[in-house]
């Protein structure tokens, strides 16, 4: 029989969002550091009262019709997040949600809180009980609880809720770049949508603001609490590495490991497909808008780009409610190439019937670009049927002319054939 060493161990992790200017959108500090315990569920002030529902308990200042919208999607979010994960929530999730913060008695939250409150965020502190066998090098989640305070802008509870679950679950939410970019995922997670939906400021700000290195952002000394602006990133790292097929795989599996403190890192699973990753986290950035969908714009990098000599042809069938499509063709620079696009597409269920040729607005027209080295040309038209000369050497990739947040109603397939011009 073997005798093992137990050591049990109780830490206390404190994790916050503090909101600048944007009071929906927020950020986290996250410390080993002592603070408030929890408040007894009947202490209560005046003005503030107590709903429940299957996974939370809620001490609100919210009308009860504010209260049941919040309560609504919190139960929506916390399913989507523990299905994705494989693991329902199974212990109940305490909130303080703050409307108004002079409802509220001065010192009846522990200081750390009430001053994410004034600053519009919220903070979320766990204890965690975990037993350390020192022989066999693992250890044992005994007990987690997380209490959140929150204000209740919409976003915030979903935000500082994800951190509840994870800790209370899994004992831990993990590095930085990953537990706060799952936490807004989680905030905007919706059922069956995996579209871009996020708060208009953070979306204008990602939309005017020159994009964040990959490596910097899972640069693993990063620490929670830092701005809004370095969340907005973190989401968008997370949100596409988690829909886009090219990624989504590993993601999950990755995510299961940071949460079991397991040894798969951001580098271990994906830096062999850092150039990749790179460029369609820079293309997603440079086309964001609310309703992108990274799973139709991701980047076919099975398909091989060949050359066409004589007579020979390449050919594809290129879908309306994608992105950019491989054609099969590798370019030469200079070399003039004959085309056809036979077929319709529609912009929308109900939209005409377009050929390549697209209508009078240039909409719905077939437009190329060539990708080398992980770069890509400037975009130009091509259209139904005519004569064009590569620019460069490189791949050849085309899509239907379309605003890149409105592809998913597209409807339709041009057949695409390319060969060398007499």
């Amino acid at each position: 029989m073997r005798y093992g060493f137990y050591l049990t161990v109780l830490t206390l992790t404190i994790i916050g969002s503090l909101s600048a200017s944007l009071r929906a959108q927020d950020t986290s500090k996250k410390a080993k550091e002592k603070g408030g315990k929890a408040r007894d569920a009947a202490a209560v002030p005046t003005g503030v009262r107590e709903y429940t529902s299957r996974n939370f308990v809620v001490r609100t200042d919210l009308t009860p019709d504010e209260t049941k919208d919040l309560l609504e999607r919190l139960e929506t979010m916390i399913t989507q997040v523990g299905r994705y994960w494989g693991k329902p929530n199974a212990q109940i999730i305490e909130m303080y949600v703050v409307k108004k913060p002079d409802v509220w008695p001065e010192g009846f939250f522990p200081p750390e809180a009430w001053q994410s409150i004034l600053s519009g965020g919220g903070l979320t502190m766990s204890q965690t009980t975990v037993s350390v066998d020192r022989f066999a090098g693992t250890k044992t989640l005994l007990n987690a609880k997380s209490i959140v305070y929150a204000v209740a802008d919409r976003g915030t509870p979903q935000h500082e809720a994800v951190h509840a679950y994870c800790v209370q679950t899994f004992g831990t939410s993990g590095p930085t770049w990953f537990a706060e970019g799952i936490a807004e995922l989680g905030n905007y997670w919706r059922d069956k949508d995996v579209s871009v939906q996020i708060h208009p400021g953070v979306m204008e700000y990602l939309q005017n603001t020159e994009p964040v290195p990959l490596t910097e952002i899972v640069d693993l000394r990063q620490t929670t609490g830092d701005s809004w602006q370095n969340y907005a990133w973190r989401w968008a790292l997370c949100h596409m590495l988690a829909f886009n097929p090219n990624y989504a795989a590993r993601f999950r599996p990755l995510g299961l490991s940071i949460l079991a403190e397991g040894n798969q890192t951001f580098e271990s699973v994906y830096g062999s497909m850092a150039p990749e990753i790179s460029f369609e986290y820079l293309q997603f950035l440079e086309h964001l808008d609310q309703g992108y969908r990274v799973d139709l714009c991701s980047w076919d990098w099975k398909t091989k780009a060949i050359g066409v000599r004589g007579k020979s042809q390449v050919q594809s069938r290129i879908n309306a409610g994608r992105g950019w499509q491989a054609t099969r063709l590798l370019t030469k620079a200079d070399q003039s190439y004959a085309y056809t696009a036979d077929g319709e597409w529609q912009l929308g269920k109900e939209g005409e019937k377009l050929t390549a040729d697209g209508d009078e607005k240039g909409q719905g027209k077939l437009v190329g670009v060539i990708f080398d080295d992980y770069k890509l040309s400037e975009p130009f038209e091509l259209g139904r049927e005519g004569r064009w000369t590569a620019p460069q050497e490189g791949a050849l990739f085309v899509r239907c002319q379309d605003e890149w947040n409105n592809l998913a109603d597209n409807n339709g397939t041009v057949t695409l054939k390319l060969k060398l011009a007499e």
